[in-house]
């Protein structure tokens, strides 16, 4: 007979009582119908907030990665060039950071064999909805050295 084990005894299938009908409180009663929706509806917006979060370190870091690029092609150019201005173009041309926000500094620049120092400032803007007001206006640094060599 089918559902019948050797021995005699039924078989109980997980959740459901002597007639196959769900328990009370157990896997699909009546109270848990609609709760993982529920669940989710209020945790979504924590971890869109997240994502957006990470992102926007992301692109902090990655300022920053370009600010120090910045920086290093600021003093080359400086170590090569005795304009004052050369810094200043070089920073600008080194990645895609806007020119209104970069800062350069060239100091010590003298003769042949000196150190000249180049320091780069940049303010982030943030381009992300809600994280973006949080962060806004995070000034990063650069700073590179090397001896002038004409």
């Amino acid at each position: 007979m089918p559902g019948r084990r050797p021995g005699g005894h039924r078989r109980r299938w997980p959740g459901r009582g002597r007639a196959g009908a769900p328990r009370p409180g157990g896997p699909g009663a009546a109270g848990d119908a609609g709760q993982a929706t529920v669940e989710l509806a209020l945790l979504l917006p924590f971890v869109a907030l997240l994502l957006l979060v990470l992102v926007q370190a992301v692109v902090v870091a990655r300022d920053q990665v370009l600010v120090a690029h910045a920086a290093r092609e600021a003093v080359r150019a400086a170590a090569v060039d005795p304009d004052p201005d050369a810094a200043r173009r070089a920073a600008e041309q080194a990645g895609p950071l806007d020119p209104d926000r970069l800062e350069v500094e060239v100091t010590g620049r003298g003769e042949v064999g000196s150190r000249v120092r180049a320091r780069v400032r940049y303010t982030a803007g943030t381009r992300l909805p809600l994280v973006g007001r949080a962060l806004d206006g995070v000034v990063l640094t650069g700073t590179a050295t090397m001896r002038v060599e004409r």
